[in-house]
């Protein structure tokens, strides 16, 4: 009587097995996909704070220069970045190497020498002063050395009594001139400056007299002293020339020649 329910057992076991196979699959997919994702978004996440630290890291720069540039430009005068350091402009500078890393310690020296270069390169005076020089050169164009204290620069060269302007503007220009006479003359000893410009003709921008009125043995020093204001171009010489060369005298302080730019 029974017999006709036997079978039916078996077929109950091998459908629930089948069951359990397909949930286990399905949650091996579960568990892949799961760790795929993961991976991938750990990875977005990574390149991301990549990214958000380099825009900080150039914001920071942007920052720094930004403080420079207003220090600089601060009440209309130009200043050095160790002057914005003095004034407590810069105090977060530290901060910021500390967070951009090694490889940007380089940029603050660098920029602090660049900026002090020119600014030293501005402050230095356009401006040359130099003292009279004999020489055996026939010829009334007086000739000039350096002095110990004398400024030079590299803007304003010397060339056999010539000195030439490189760079154009107002210039003020001067000289004096010590020289002996023992005899009463009627023509006065004679300082000019002049103008001189390649292939043109020399023009007179400054011009002193004395004329000697007395007789005596010994040797009456005087002095001619002229100096003026005058808009040169780049590439113009000025020289200086006397009636009477040999008469000048050259001990310290008596004749000399200079110019600056104002």
């Amino acid at each position: 009587m029974n017999e006709p329910y036997g079978p039916e057992a078996p077929r109950a076991i091998s459908s629930t097995s089948g069951t359990m196979k397909i949930f286990m699959g399905f949650l091996a997919v579960f568990v892949v996909v799961q760790t795929i994702g993961t991976v991938l978004f750990c990875l977005y996440l990574h390149m991301k704070m990549d990214k958000m630290e380099e825009v900080l890291s150039l914001n920071e720069d942007y920052i720094f220069l930004k403080k420079v540039q207003k220090c600089q430009t601060a009440e209309g005068h130009k200043s050095t970045l160790l002057d914005c350091e003095k004034d407590g402009a810069l105090k977060e500078q530290p901060k910021f190497e500390m967070q951009r890393g090694p490889e940007h310690h380089e940029h603050p020296s660098l920029l602090h020498k660049n900026e002090t270069s020119v600014a030293a390169e501005k402050r230095q005076p356009i401006a040359v002063h130099l003292a009279g020089q004999q020489s055996n050169k026939a010829g009334s164009v007086l000739e000039w050395k350096e002095t110990m204290y004398g400024p030079t620069n590299s803007l304003i060269s010397n060339k056999e009594g010539k000195l030439k302007v490189e760079e154009a503007g107002l210039y003020y220009i001067y000289s004096q001139v010590s020289f002996c006479t023992k005899e009463v003359s009627l023509a006065p000893f004679t300082l000019y400056i002049y103008l001189h410009i390649p292939k043109e003709e020399d023009r007179l921008l400054l011009k002193g007299q004395k004329t000697p009125s007395t007789l005596k043995s010994l040797c009456e020093l005087q002095s001619i002293r002229v100096g003026g204001v005058f808009s040169l171009r780049e590439g113009d010489m000025v020289f200086v020339n006397v009636t009477d060369s040999t008469k000048v005298k050259y001990s310290h302080g008596n004749t000399y020649f200079g110019i600056f730019k104002l």
